[in-house]
This record gives structure tokens, sequence and C-alpha cells, in this order.
């Protein structure tokens, strides 16, 4: 039986961590440096949980089931379909895919650009070049261990490396106070950033190219490509931990001056102090690779899943298809996608974590029917209803109800539904398997 060797494992892990770390990546750990001040330490390990963690548990579960659409299956062949459509869809052509475009347009580009140029015309621009290199990069999912791996993300990891190096020779400033949420409560601010990663849905996605890749190196036996899947997803999450900590600290070391507005702020006055206003060419090539990675994991990722949908058009053609789509998205702008993805997101997510954590479950509660349908229905509801609510529609009695669960101050509410739903499945499902026992009995005796 072939093994994957340790210099493939490591080009597979670099692949791995190069779709997770996009722009979100890069500018929420230098912003919550900043807001967080001396309570960054805490803030990190709860930042950690949800996107390190999550990911690599995502990872883990969709490879066990060889893919989103059979794990969401659990819950009801039909319901687990337009989940795992919803997730490729929102992490996908959808939302996150024009992202990747918009943002180091605005964070990165603009800025540089004379503003005697119409924005929407540099933007079109920008993006057409910007996806069209994406969609030749994508076009083979299967060698993107050689496009990412080698080329792409060594020289990412590289450039971070330099910035933080700098920031080391150089230092920006000491630790300055929290700001009052982080102040109060730093472990859990932090887990709610790492929350807003979305990661956790990207890993859903990413399993299935991460297999593929696996199997290009000749590898064919199913229990091998997943623990070599486990053993990437484990590499990738310690490298993106250690460049979280690395920005997190550039982040603290401002933590004295006033806070920005945002992340890419952050990162820009870091970068510019340390190197010059040279810094802000650095910025951009920062930002170029980790947006372009992340723009070729997801379009792969997402061609694949709705090529095995529709046997009748291909790979290519898909990807063709959702490049276009993406790149007509991405031209209303980063605050356009922003209003309303964030809303489509946090209905979605919290499903999407049940899932996993009941797949990474499933030997100890395959033999339970209701626990699927009933955990992930559940959280379902009260995510969608909880996230109406925050837009000013409100559903009598339910509404209220949900505002007075634990945590739903911090948009988390629907943990203790989900737990008393995953309770009440396991002994509604014991009770079935219990009634159904005595019948196959006297059907043997018969």
């Amino acid at each position: 039986m072939k093994t994957c060797s340790l210099r493939h494992l490591i080009l597979i892990s670099l692949t791995l961590f190069s779709m997770f770390f996009g722009a979100g990546n890069l500018i929420f750990p230098p912003f919550l440096g900043q807001n967080a001040g001396t309570q960054a330490p805490l803030a990190l390990i709860g930042f950690l949980i949800t996107a390190v963690g999550f990911p690599i548990l995502g990872i883990v579960a969709v490879t066990r089931f060889h893919g989103l659409d059979k794990l969401a299956a659990k819950a009801h062949p039909r319901l687990g379909l337009l989940l795992a459509i919803l997730i490729y869809l929102c992490i996908g052509p959808l939302l996150a895919i024009p992202r990747t475009a918009t943002v180091p347009f605005e964070m990165a580009i603009l800025p540089l650009l004379p503003q005697t140029l119409p924005a929407s015309f540099a933007l079109a621009l920008f993006s057409a070049l910007f996806f069209f290199v994406c969609w030749m990069l994508a076009r083979n999912p299967g060698k993107l261990v050689d496009r990412l791996g080698k080329m792409l993300t060594p020289l990412l990891l590289l450039l971070i490396v330099i910035v933080f190096a700098a920031m080391l020779a150089h230092p920006l400033g000491s630790a300055g106070p929290a700001q009052p949420v982080y102040a109060q409560h730093p472990l859990l601010q932090g887990f709610l950033e790492g929350y807003q990663t979305m990661d956790a849905l990207a890993a859903l996605n990413f399993g299935i190219v991460i297999s593929l890749n696996i199997r290009a190196l000749g590898i064919r036996d199913e229990q091998e490509v997943s623990r070599t899947s486990m053993k990437a997803g484990l590499l990738a999450g310690a490298i993106l931990a250690l460049v979280y900590f690395m920005l997190t600290w550039l982040g603290m070391e401002l933590s004295s001056t006033p806070v920005l507005q945002n992340g890419a702020q952050t990162l820009s006055l870091a970068v510019v102090s340390l190197f010059g206003n040279g810094g802000l060419i650095l910025m951009v090539v920062i930002f170029l690779l980790a947006c372009a990675t992340t723009c070729v994991g997801l379009l792969s990722s997402c061609s694949e899943f709705f090529s095995s949908l529709t046997p009748k058009i291909s790979y290519r053609t898909w990807l063709l298809i959702l490049t276009v789509f993406a790149f007509v998205i991405s031209n209303f702008g980063l605050s356009a996608i922003l209003s309303f993805s964030t809303p489509i997101l946090n209905m979605i997510y919290p499903m999407a974590l049940v899932l996993t954590l009941l797949g990474l479950c499933d030997p100890l509660i395959h033999d339970q029917p209701l626990v699927y349908p009933i955990t992930v229905l559940a959280t379902g509801v009260v995510s969608i209803l909880g996230e109406l609510d925050a837009l000013g529609i409100s559903i009598p009695l339910l509404s209220p109800l949900i505002r007075h669960l634990p945590l739903a101050s911090f948009s988390l509410g629907w943990i203790t539904i989900a737990i008393i739903a995953f309770i009440l499945a396991l002994f509604f499902s014991r009770i079935l398997s219990r009634r159904q026992t005595p019948s196959r009995s006297i059907r043997e005796k018969l």
C-alpha cells in the first residue's frame, strides 16, 4: 500500500493552509491584537478555537464521509443536499469568492490609484485580471499542490515572516490596556472573532479537493487517504496558528495607539511604520497572494462539487461558469457584498458547526436515527430566527424566547438549543430502537 511521504505531506499542508488563509484571516488577528492589548493572549486562545480548531475538525469530518453532501445526508437526503448546496454557494460564487477580489482591491490597490480614475472601472479591470489568473490556476484541481504548495504559499509565508522579524528588530510599541469588550470577556470575544472567519464552512468544501490531490499522488486506499488528510489538516492548522500568533503580536504592539476602523488599517500602519511607504507595495503583494490562493481553492472545490451533481456538465465548464458569476458579483463592490453576506452566513454557519461535530461523533451515534435530523434542524431554526430578529424581523412568541437564551447577546443562543436537541434526540432514538427490537424478534420467530 502506497503512503504519503513527508515531503508530499508538507506540500499538501501548505496547499490547505493557502486555501484557508485569505484576506479575512490576514486582517482579523492584527485587529484583535490592537483591541485586546494586554489581554491578547487570552483572546488569541479563543480565536484559535474557532479559526483553527473547527476548520481542522471539518476537514476530518468531510474526509471520513467522502464529501460534504454525504455528511449532510445524515440529517436527511434532501435537507442534506440543500444544506450542502447553500454552503457551497455562500462560501463560493455568491459571497466568498467575489470577496477575494474586492478585498485586495479596496484595501491594497485602490489607495495606490490616481483619484481621477473611476473606481468602478478600476475594479472591473482588476477583477477581470484577478479571476482570469485564478481560473488558469484552478483548471486542474489535481495540480493544486504544485501550484499553491510549491510556489505561492511559501512566498506568502516568507513575506509574513519578514514583517514579523522586522517588528522584533524594531518594536512598534508596548501592549496597552484592552478595549472594554476584550477587558470583560477576552476569551469569548476572541472566540467570536474566529467564528467570523467562516473557515469552518470553507473546511467542509476543501476536504474533497485535498482528497483529490492525495489520490493524485497514487494513493488509492481510502483509509490512507483519510489518515493523510487528517495529518495535513493538523499540520496546516499548526501553520495557521503560528501565523495568527505573529499577526496578533503585531497588532498588540500597536494597542497603545488609537484603535483604527479595521484590521487592514492596523496591518497597513504596522507595515508602513516598519518599511516606510515602500511597505504599501509589500501590503499589495501579501493581500494578492492571500486572496488569490484562497480564490483558487474555493473555485476548485465548488466546481468539483457541482460537477459531481451534474455528470453531463464537466468540472471545467462549472469552473468557467462560477468564475464568470463571481466576477459579476464582485463588481457590486465590497460593501454591497458584505451587507448581504453576513446575515446569510450567520444563518447557516451554526448548522455547519453542528454537522461537523456530529460527523466526528458518528461512530458513537450512527445507530441513533433521530440525532442528526433533530439536532441540525433545531439549530437551523434558532439560528435563522435569531438572525431575522437581529435584522428587525421579529416572530411573535419565538423571537422573545430566543433573545433570552444564554449567550444570545453574542449571537450564540443556538448552542443551548443544539445541546438540548441532541440530548432529546438521543433519548427518543433509544425509545424508538427499543420499540423496534421486539418487533424484529417476533418477525424472526415467525
